[in-house]
């Protein structure tokens, strides 16, 4: 009698979770697809190849920790953008405690000899990327201000389509395109190359839209007095970026955004699987912290505190959804549903399915974009990574939420090998 109720209750939390994860799939199936839905929107992306004279000084950040596989080429490329280099002020970002990386820097600052390059290197707490780019906000001079990471490789006019950008619409900030290369490499390379695909592609876009925007990492352009009043980055959270986003969009800040293919800047994947459910990890919790920071519930809308809200709680909710597979089981195997109710549990399903398709398509665009060559074999690869990959983004959140209820907050940092620099094909 006890396990026949326990079954119905079971029965009847059953359908809203089920009603749950479709919404969800259906919304993030929006949320990839929201550029092509209308021919406008295609060209929101657009990159102006027509540029304006340089008149905007930039101030370019390089954060580094133990970086010295990639660090010296990456300085070597922003050395050489095409913009003339007395608009340019270059600042690498090091500890005191990571020689291997200052001698990658100092050895490229020597061997350039330009007095707007330069290196600072910080011995304090906290020690994290928020930390070293406020240290460096303060000596910067440009009037806007941007990040590459240490294994970045951006397009070298992407300073005259950010010039062009900001002269023309008057925008304050630009977050231009990145997108990780090396999609083969690895099983799970394939769907976190077309996530950042859908992402900046996109997502931004509907983001934008609605006026709640988390900003990606790096190739971020934001007018340098903005920043200086906003207080610079959040010394104490994991995604900083998607906060100084979030403090953006709360003092009205006129954004841009803009994916060209041609003009993003390359990044790579992590190089195993557990540097990615680090890395993931990692941002699953900097959203956690964000969400309990409480900012968002200041936007003016509430379609915006609605979207921030979704976007923040995300990892929760891919933790709940990975500790529903063992109800799941159980509902297959002990529970006889009503057919009305046994169709309906085929909704997840459908949707994923859906969802595989579309990434299907998304490998091929990817592919054509950047001159590579479609193989039906990482198709195939594609789809059978589909469900594993979802598990470990569910693992990833999971643990998260587990770092953050037992107070472990320290950086986890990716290592980089500039697997994006070996051409693909």
């Amino acid at each position: 009698m006890v396990w026949h109720v326990f079954l119905q209750g079971l029965e009847l939390a059953y359908l809203p979770i089920i009603f749950l994860m479709a919404a969800q799939a259906i919304f993030n199936i929006r949320l990839h697809l929201f550029i092509w839905e209308a021919p406008e929107h295609a060209w929101l992306n657009h990159a102006s190849t027509i540029y304006r004279h340089p008149q905007l000084s930039f101030t370019i950040l390089l954060p580094a920790r133990h970086e010295e596989n990639v660090y010296g080429e990456t300085i070597q490329r922003v050395y050489d953008l095409n913009y003339p280099r007395e608009l340019l002020q270059i600042i690498a970002i090091c500890r005191e405690d990571d020689p291997g990386t200052i001698a990658e820097a100092q050895t490229k600052i020597d061997e350039f000899g330009h007095p707007n390059v330069q290196l600072l290197i910080f011995n304090d707490e906290p020690v994290n990327k928020p930390h070293g780019l406020n240290l460096a906000l303060q000596v910067a001079t440009g009037d806007m201000v941007t990040i590459f990471d240490a294994e970045d490789e951006p397009h070298p006019d992407i300073l005259n389509v950010i010039n062009t950008t900001v002269l023309n619409e008057h925008v304050e900030v630009v977050q231009s395109g990145v997108q990780l290369m090396n999609h083969n490499t690895r099983w799970f390379c394939f769907f976190n190359v077309l996530e950042y695909f859908f992402w900046f592609k996109s997502s931004m876009h509907f983001f934008a839209r609605i006026g709640m925007t988390p900003l990606g990492g790096n190739t971020v352009f934001v007018r340098r007095e903005t920043l200086e009043q906003l207080g610079g980055w959040d010394e104490h959270c994991l995604t900083e970026d998607a906060d100084l986003g979030i403090r953006l969009c709360l003092a009205h800040t006129r954004l841009r955004i803009i994916y060209d293919d041609e003009f993003v800047t390359r990044e790579e994947t992590p190089p195993t699987l557990r540097q990615f459910i680090r890395q993931r990890t990692r941002w699953n919790q900097g959203f956690i912290q964000i969400l309990l920071k409480g900012d968002w519930r200041r936007l003016d809308k509430m379609s915006q505190r609605l979207l921030a809200c979704y976007i923040l709680i995300l990892p929760e909710l891919q933790a709940f959804f990975a500790l529903l597979v063992p109800v799941s089981l159980v509902m297959f195997f002990f529970v006889k549903l009503p057919i009305w109710f046994a169709m309906l549990t085929f909704l997840p399903l459908y949707c994923f399915i859906f969802s595989i398709f579309i990434d299907l398509a998304a490998l091929y665009e990817f592919v054509r974009a950047h001159k590579r060559r479609w193989r039906w074999h990482e198709a195939i690869i594609l789809i059978l990574a589909f469900f594993p990959y979802q598990a470990i983004l569910s693992l990833s959140a999971i643990r998260a939420v587990f770092r953050h209820l037992t107070g472990s907050s320290n950086w986890e940092k990716t290592v980089h090998m500039g697997l994006h620099r070996t051409e693909a094909v």
